[in-house]
């Protein structure tokens, strides 16, 4: 039997494979020639004693765990056929909960391979499921926008939810804290991510603006949009953003702006977005200046929670920001060594 997979799927997505070609990059004042090229081994991998775990996830959207026949002792993930504490005892499968606790505070992933590109940031947490004696890892993320230190901490209940396309892996099933759900979801058995809540999590309340807010965000703005008009100048931020359209909300204490990516083009306006692609919201617009004039980077002021961002995944559009502005800075450096 051949599992299903998704549509037009590769292991290596087309979308990762250059052109062949080559390109002239400069350093310092040399040119040098780059060539596109790869090395890589295509293989089979069972899932041996873990099969029936894994299928378990997929086609019944259940996590096993194995039991020891004479201690009792409740492992998941099921890691061992014969407990090594009874003399090598058989075990046997056994249904665990849907519901546990983090063994530990998680590291975040911010920064990933290519292989997990598209899925983080994440949390890596170890969590102990209602009925297991043992931790099953498991990838972590919130329903409030961008994960962020402080919402996952030692002890902090977490809900196991099944992804809509299932392959018979472990990144099938993530966690997010329960305290984001609703009780009626918390006791549902095989909670699948498209019944939670991603399109319009709780954007951050800044409170009424003084006058000096106001007055502040207006010159601010100005300095954004001069920015953003020296960026559509540059050839190498026109570059970073190929074939990347977004229309963002920036919202602020004293006021909204937009942001908007456009196939090589960017521009931000004094003008509010109707329907955008996500939201940025901060109290003090100068901390997108900061980042946008190379003075700190949108990565780090999101994980700082100086910016907060509506979608996880428009983390990959923090990168392409600080791309760009790194690309300008780069591109004044040389103009005045010349």
């Amino acid at each position: 039997m051949t599992v299903p997979k998704k549509e037009n799927e590769k292991v290596i997505p087309f979308r990762f494979i250059p052109d062949r070609e080559g390109k002239l990059k400069r350093i310092g004042r040399k040119d040098y020639l780059l060539m596109n090229d790869a090395f890589y081994t295509f293989f089979e991998r069972s899932m041996g004693e873990f099969t029936d775990f894994f299928l378990a996830i997929k086609d019944k959207k259940k996590i096993l765990g194995c039991r020891c026949t004479q201690c009792g002792i409740v492992r998941c993930p099921p890691f061992v056929t014969h407990c090594p504490d009874c003399a090598f005892a058989a075990t046997e499968p056994i249904e665990v909960g849907q519901v546990g606790k983090l063994l530990s505070t998680p590291p975040i992933t911010y920064f990933a391979n290519s292989l997990f590109l598209e899925k983080a940031p994440f949390g890596r947490g170890r969590v102990t499921l209602a009925g297991a004696d043992t931790a099953l890892s498991v990838m972590l993320y919130t329903t409030s926008g961008i994960l962020t230190p402080g919402i996952f901490n030692k002890d902090t209940e977490v809900k196991i939810i099944f992804r809509d396309n299932r392959m018979g892996e472990i990144s099938d099933i993530f966690c997010v804290p329960t305290a984001e759900l609703k009780p009626a979801q918390i006791r549902k058995k095989g909670l699948l991510e498209s019944e939670l809540n991603w399109a319009s999590p709780q954007e951050p309340k800044y409170g009424m603006p003084a006058k000096d807010d106001i007055d502040s965000f207006k010159r601010t703005l100005k300095d954004l949009i001069k920015i953003a008009m020296d960026m559509n100048k540059s050839k190498r931020v026109r570059k970073a953003i190929e074939g990347w359209k977004r229309n963002i909300a920036v919202k602020c204490k004293a006021g909204e702006f937009a942001m908007y990516i456009n196939d090589g083009d960017f521009k931000i306006a004094a003008t509010k977005v109707k329907k955008p692609d996500f939201v940025i919201a901060c109290v003090d617009p100068k901390d997108l200046l900061d980042c946008l004039s190379y003075k700190g980077a949108v990565t780090d002021a999101i994980i700082l929670k100086k910016l907060w961002m509506s979608k996880n995944i428009e983390f990959n559009t923090a990168f392409k920001l600080d791309r760009m502005a790194r690309a300008l800075a780069r591109e004044k450096k040389e103009a005045a060594e010349k």
